[in-house]
């Protein structure tokens, strides 16, 4: 099946089919090769809500193990899911992931502080990995984690399920065969209103600040749409409006100015005090519009070359770009979204972060 029968065999079981839970264990003894076995690590909303429901939907991997701190929580997804029991891991006993035949890739969906720790272990443990944004706090330990990958020989993944999505592709397509001519500004924000007061991503030692969360995906936006990397940030400011949350140098508001080359200049925006979802890209013969950009459903925008529109249903992000990373390890070829890529974002951020503090320019 090729991939784009593949994506509509995916849109079709999300735009209206009820799915009931085939267990893939059976599935899987017909021909062990054929899916990919999948351990989430860390069972908060993304796993619960997203990222479990969408592997009921793909074709090429299947949820074959969770790694939960939470006794609770490990019982109520060996019921929902079928997991057998030697599949199931805690923090503790993590490392014997590598005896387990079941599971080929772990999938880390942790608080960015503890992206890498996970990332080398998986690795070490001779499994492939897959890893939630941001990529890590700092890019050393994005670097340890590319190092520990290939050390290893296994597939880094970065999570960036937009790269996958096939609105984000026909507007790059667009930008990249110079279709509109040569790209003049952008212009992307990412941002929600985030209420909650207790959660890793109001806790700095935890990887959190919204450049790290949403930032990442305002950052994504400036470098998709010039098709560039950025050389400087320009000027930056990092602001905290809840000052009583958004502790110890913590910003819920970041602004910031890339500089790219040939004098091309992106402002981007994240936030967590608004609701804040789109990308513009001028261009010589017209603008690319996004709006929204970022979301998990009902992506779209136009340009004068008409409607950028393919709708689907959540979770068929995910679902699409599990499959698509996990026919990379299947078929032996590089993954579409490889560490590097998740490296650069974090050489930006800290570019951001600096300019923020110093109030000059910084070179990425």
């Amino acid at each position: 099946m090729n991939l784009q029968s593949r994506r509509n065999a995916i849109k079709t079981l999300a735009l209206g089919s009820s799915l009931a839970l085939v267990n893939p264990y059976e599935l899987l003894a017909r021909n062990k090769k054929e899916k990919i076995g999948v351990a989430l690590v860390g069972l908060g909303y993304y796993s619960t809500d997203l990222l479990a429901p969408a592997l009921q939907q793909t074709e090429h991997c299947y949820l074959a193990g969770i790694v939960t701190g939470t006794p609770s929580k490990a019982e109520a997804w060996k019921e929902k899911y079928q997991i057998p029991e030697k599949n199931i891991y805690n923090y503790q006993d993590f490392d014997s992931i590598a005896d387990n035949p079941d599971i080929d890739v772990v999938y880390v969906v942790l608080p960015p502080s503890m992206h890498a720790e996970y990332t080398i272990r998986a690795a070490e443990a001779g499994k492939h990995v897959w890893c939630e944004k941001p990529m890590a706090v700092t890019s050393r330990e994005c670097q340890d984690m590319i190092n520990a990958c290939k050390k290893n020989k296994v597939q880094l993944t970065i999570g960036y399920r937009l790269q996958h999505e096939p609105n984000t592709q026909e507007y790059r397509s667009i930008i990249r065969d110079n279709k509109l001519g040569k790209v003049a500004y952008v212009d992307c924000a990412a941002g929600y209103t985030e209420n909650r007061t207790d959660h890793w991503k109001q806790k700095k030692e935890m990887g959190g600040g919204v450049i790290y969360d949403m930032g990442v995906y305002s950052i994504q936006g400036a470098r998709m749409g010039t098709d560039m990397e950025p050389i400087a940030v320009v000027s930056a400011k990092a602001i905290s409006t809840r000052p009583e949350i958004y502790k110890d140098g913590l910003a819920d508001v970041v602004e910031a100015k890339l500089e790219f080359p040939g004098e091309i200049y992106a402002d981007i925006k994240t936030s967590f005090a608004e609701n804040i979802n789109y990308l513009t890209v001028e261009c010589a013969e017209g603008n690319i519009e996004m709006k929204p950009y970022s979301a998990y459903a009902g992506v779209k925008g136009e340009s004068p070359l008409g409607e950028i529109n393919h709708p689907y249903q959540v979770p068929w992000q995910q679902a699409n770009q599990m499959d698509d990373d996990a026919l990379a390890i299947l078929e032996n070829k590089p993954p579409l979204v490889p560490g590097e890529e998740g490296l650069r974002d974090i050489k930006v951020v800290e570019a951001i972060l600096k300019s923020a503090e110093t109030g000059k320019r910084v070179k990425v």
